[in-house]
Order: structure tokens, then C-alpha cells, then sequence
């Protein structure tokens, strides 16, 4: 049984990874002037210092202009020490030899010329060069991960140099596996970040133990060990998922008689997903019927369709006046179906936006940023865009969400810039604005994100969501007037105020009176009453103070908006009643202000 791929050069791949195992990990030697001692628990403290101590050194450039500063003024074993873990990462990756060699080697100024930065450069020996040739593994956006991932693997080797039990680990795989799941970063690039680097994990296994682990990643391998087409071949049960793929890959070479095959060729990769992965699926209805409860909705199929417009154009945009719930709802849809689970926080994000909001905010951008004796640099920084697509990347199983409130107080199509291309069209890669120049890195969205934007109109002061985004979104109404936020109030009132049902009543009277009167968009929404420890005081106050100032803005050159709209006098209307005390009538100070009518 053999996970080795196979091909024109894989078999110098699977030789410089027995390079690296012997020289990196055996002994305290080199890949690229064996003898010469590199990986040595001495430099790679040096580096740890320099590169994964300092991950906020400030400046231009991106990883690469970061990465020249951080190592500058070093010895010549630290760049060549540094060279060689990147060389240990680009082994597999998908990506084309040039790209790789210029990563491990320099990187060209504008004019042409290779950064040469260790005083003694390199190069890499040719029969590691060929090596380089093979592409298994397509890490998506790289650049971004690098520094999480190239650390990972360089602190796994230095909690590695600590023990003494080198040649039991790697004549075991899986207690390799255990101990390198077990490392605590302890640097301040993944001190907080231990997962960020997850992809080392998976390249290192597959290149020190190629006959147990795949050349897939996390998302790939849950695909291929919970297929049901291949729920036979494991016979001995485990929740291991690198230990379900060994036995569906011995069952599958006998059944098809091909030893070596890609779980990505024909005629295995249809048994797991087909020709692309499907979109994680919806949650059941009676999920969601529990969720419309918890949020006073009466009618499930509104949160249903929600749930559809998503799966479909995966961006969705609720619009409406203020108050009716469309933040609330979001977050907590959002929430729901990001799993309802103690990860789902992790995998909803909130940004909302504003006049001076800016592309550099909500995708990437400069940020000042302390430097040495007192000076300022800067330094790029991802915004919550790039953030959240970094961590559906990491889970590609799981659906993640976006969500923008009061999208369209922002100026669009600045702060979106050539993403309006990229919602239209999932999974195709653009350079960034701030992409380096000879970057072959592109960004896609990914598939498994999603977008909720909420848009208040009942604002005049805000700009209209132009063609080109619209075409890019569904939009959902949110009407106060209408099912079923209409009934959200008076079903929250039930449970938590039944006393004051009258309040519903009352704001639903209002709202028929501002359709008649061609002023819908000023509907008020039920969510200026759902406070909690409610009393007929606490509405009176809401009223004086936020529903009639609210209403004489809409109603700009009405002179009656506080008479036709006191509180009272709906109160009356509503009940049938001529204006004599009622029992539950508001007292205090609050009460009579509610009932004036005006000054």
C-alpha cells in the first residue's frame, strides 16, 4: 500500500523529503550544504526571535518587505535556515517552480534584479530544485497564511530538538501525529494563533510519513473519510479521519487494483464529491422553526426563503425602516446557520459601515504603526473582509458569514472595489489592490462565505445601493406594516409584557395611518419596545422621546405630527375609549409628557 503520488517527479520530491528528515530532524544539519549545521536548536532560537517574536515589524512591501526587515543584520545560517523552511513548505504546494524558487531564493526589485539579502547567498542544489516540480497540495490564498504556516513548521521542529525520543516517533506515524498536534506555540505570531498554521500539519505528515497520510488538507480529508461510498472499506472504527483514509485507501487499491491513485483522478475523486464540492447544506426546517420562535416570528418560511436566497447567490441584503429587527435577525440567523455550536461566534463576523469608511478598512490596507527611536511605519493590514475569508478557507466544511450593517451608508464602490467582481463570480481569483506587483497570488471568495448587509430606508441622508451591487444581492423587506415582523411586538408582548398589549395595538394603528398618509417608509419597527423590565412608564418615555421626534423628522413641514401621533390619543382610538382614565394608564412625569400632544 503506498499514498506516494506518483508522476514525472515525484519520486525526487519523496527524496528531498527524506532530505529533510534526516538533515532537519535527525541531525542538526542542512538540506542545501549537508554537513554544515543549520537546523540547529541554537538557530532556530535565532529565528524565532527575529521572524516569530516580531510579527508586527512595521512597513512596506507585504510579507516579503516584513520577512527582509525582520531578518536583516542576520548571520548567513539564519537566512540559509530560513531559505530551507521555506523550501520544506513549497515542496507540494500547487504552485509553478519559478514561483517557488523566487520565494526561497529573493524576491526581483521592479527593475528585474534577485534581493540577494544573506551576505553568503544560495542556491538551491539541483537535485532539490527538481524536487520543487511536483504540485499536490493547493493551499489556497498563500501569501496571507505563510507566516502562520512556515512558523508552524519551524516551532514544531524546535519543540522537536527538546526530546529524546526521535527514532520511536518516526518509526510510528501515528504517535508522530500525536506529538505534533500536542506542541504549544509559544511565540507571539501563534501564541494566540495556534491553529493558524494548520496546513503545515497536513504537508509535513504527508512528506516525512507519504505511505499513512494524504497530500489533502482538512477539509478534503473529512470529504474523503465520511463518504458514503466508501463506508465499507473502514473496518475498524476510529474518529481519526487520517486513520479512516489509510484503511479507505488499502480497501480501494484492491478493489481497483491501482496502487499510488489521486484522490483528486478518476475514477476515485467521483465517489467523494464529483467534479466540484457541494455548498454545505441547509439546516433542516425544524431548526429553523425553533429559531422563528425564539425570535416572534409566526411564520417559519420567511426565515426558509432567507435560507434559499442564500444557498443561492450566497449575499442577501434585508431593507427597511428602522426597528424592525433586520441587525438582530441577522446575527442571529447568521449564527444559527453557522452551526448553533460554541464555534459559530467564531465564524460570524460583524463590520458596520459609515460616510468615511474605506476600502483600506474593509478589505486591506496601510496602518501606522510604531517603528524604531520614535518613528512611524506601515504596515499592511487585512480587514475584516480578508479576515473572514481566511477562516472559511480554514473551514472549508463550515458556513461562514459576513455581516455588514447599514451597508449603504458606505461609498460602495469605493470600499468594495474589485470585489463587485468577485460576488458575482465565487471562486474566480483577482490581484488585490494592495497585491504585490510580482505576485502571482490572486483572492477568491470563498464559496462557503456568505453576506448579510442591512440597509435602512428610512434614511434620506444615505445614498442608494447603485445597479451594479444590487444586481449582486437579493434583497429581503423588512415592513413593519407587514407579516411577519407585524406581529414580532404583540407575540413578544405575550411573553414578556402581556399587560401591555395594548402597546402593539397602538404602534400597528400608527403604521396604517403612515401608509395612508404616503409616509410608509417612517413605519416603526417593534424593536424600540423589546427592552427589557418593559412598564406602561418606560413606553410612554420611548414615545415622547424617540417615536415622535423620529415621526416629525420623516413628516418634515407637518405641524400636527405630535397631535395626530400623542400616544394617548391612539391609545383611545384603539380601545374605543373617550379619554377617561384607564387602568393601566401611564403615571408619572412620563405619562403626562406622552399624553400632551405637544409643548
Amino acid at each position: 500500500m503506498s499514498a506516494k503520488r506518483t508522476g514525472e517527479f515525484a519520486e525526487q520530491t519523496y527524496q528531498a523529503a527524506e532530505r529533510f528528515k534526516a538533515n532537519a530532524l535527525l541531525t542538526d544539519g542542512s538540506l542545501f550544504t549537508p554537513g554544515v549545521p543549520i537546523w540547529t536548536p541554537e538557530l532556530l532560537g535565532e529565528l524565532h526571535t527575529r521572524f516569530l517574536d516580531r510579527p508586527d515589524v512595521a512597513g512596506d512591501g507585504g510579507f516579503w518587505g516584513k520577512l527582509q526587515r525582520q531578518l536583516d543584520n542576520s548571520p548567513p545560517e539564519v537566512y540559509q535556515l530560513m531559505g530551507e523552511a521555506l523550501y520544506a513548505h513549497y515542496l507540494i504546494l500547487d504552485m509553478r517552480i519559478e514561483t517557488k524558487r523566487r520565494n526561497i531564493i529573493g524576491r526581483p526589485r521592479d527593475h528585474g534584479d534577485v534581493i540577494e539579502w544573506s551576505p553568503e547567498p544560495l542556491a538551491i542544489p539541483p537535485e532539490l530544485d527538481a524536487g520543487l516540480s511536483s504540485r499536490f497540495i493547493r493551499p489556497g490564498n498563500n501569501l496571507r497564511q505563510l507566516p502562520f504556516q512556515v512558523g508552524t513548521l519551524l516551532e514544531t521542529v524546535a519543540a522537536w530538538k527538546e526530546r529524546d525520543d526521535h527514532e520511536q516517533l518516526l518509526n510510528n506515524p501515528w504517535q508522530f501525529k500525536e506529538f505534533m498536534l500536542a506542541v504549544n506555540f509559544r511565540s507571539q505570531l501563534l501564541g494566540t494563533n495556534q491553529n493558524r498554521g494548520d496546513v503545515e500539519r497536513h504537508l509535513m505528515l504527508h512528506i516525512l510519513f507519504p505511505d499513512y497520510f494524504e497530500s489533502s488538507l482538512g477539509g478534503d480529508k473529512r470529504s474523503i473519510a465520511n463518504a458514503g461510498n466508501f463506508t465499507r472499506f473502514v473496518t475498524q472504527p476510529t474518529d481519526d479521519v487520517d486513520r479512516k483514509i489509510w484503511q479507505i485507501r488499502q480497501g480501494l487499491e484492491a478493489e481497483i487494483g491501482v496502487q499510488g491513485f489521486s484522490f483528486y483522478g478518476p475514477p476515485v475523486v467521483e465517489r467523494w464529491r464529483g467534479d466540484q464540492p457541494p455548498p454545505p447544506p441547509p439546516p433542516p426546517p425544524s431548526g429553523l422553526k425553533s429559531l422563528a420562535g425564539r425570535l416572534y416570528l409566526d411564520d417559519v418560511s420567511f426565515l426558509e426563503k432567507i435560507n434559499d436566497l442564500l444557498a443561492e447567490k450566497k449575499q442577501v441584503i434585508f431593507q427597511g425602516p428602522p426597528g424592525t429587527g433586520k441587525t438582530f435577525v441577522a446575527r442571529e440567523l447568521a449564527r444559527f446557520l453557522a452551526g448553533g455550536d460554541a464555534n459559530a461566534d467564531n465564524r460570524v463576523t460583524l463590520v458596520q459601515f459609515h460616510p468615511s469608511y474605506a476600502y483600506e478598512d474593509f478589505v486591506q490596507g496601510y496602518r501606522p504603526t510604531p517603528a524604531a527611536e520614535g518613528q512611524v511605519g506601515f504596515t499592511l493590514r487585512n480587514g475584516p473582509l480578508l479576515r473572514a475569508a481566511e477562516r472559511a478557507e480554514q473551514e472549508p466544511e463550515a458556513r461562514h458569514y459576513l455581516i455588514i450593517d447599514e451597508i449603504n451608508r458606505g461609498n460602495l464602490a469605493a470600499v468594495f472595489g474589485e470585489l463587485y467582481f468577485l460576488l458575482e463570480y465565487r471562486g474566480e481569483k483577482m490581484k488585490l489592490q494592495y497585491s504585490a506587483e510580482d505576485s502571482d497570488e490572486g483572492f477568491s471568495l470563498p464559496k462557503n462565505l456568505f453576506i448579510i448587509g442591512t440597509m435602512n430606508t428610512a434614511d434620506r441622508s444615505i445614498a442608494l445601493v447603485d445597479l451594479a451591487l444590487r444586481r449582486r444581492f437579493y434583497f429581503v423587506e423588512f415592513r413593519p406594516d407587514e407579516e411577519p415582523v407585524k406581529n414580532v411586538l404583540g407575540n413578544w408582548l405575550s411573553e414578556k409584557a402581556p399587560e401591555l398589549g395594548w402597546v402593539a395595538a397602538v404602534v400597528d394603528l400608527a403604521n396604517r395611518q403612515l401608509k395612508d398618509s404616503d409616509a410608509a417608509n417612517a413605519a416603526l419597527g417593534p424593536s424600540y419596545f423589546m427592552q427589557d423590565g418593559l412598564t406602561a412608564d418606560k413606553v410612554a418615555l420611548i414615545w415622547r422621546h424617540s417615536i415622535l421626534p423620529y415621526l416629525e423628522e420623516r413628516l418634515y413641514g407637518d405641524p400636527d405630527v405630535r397631535t395626530k401621533y400623542a400616544l394617548d390619543l391612539l391609545r383611545r382610538q384603539v380601545s374605543g375609549q373617550s379619554g377617561e382614565d384607564n387602568a393601566a394608564e401611564p403615571t408619572g412625569a412620563a405619562g403626562n409628557e406622552s399624553g400632551s400632544g405637544g409643548e
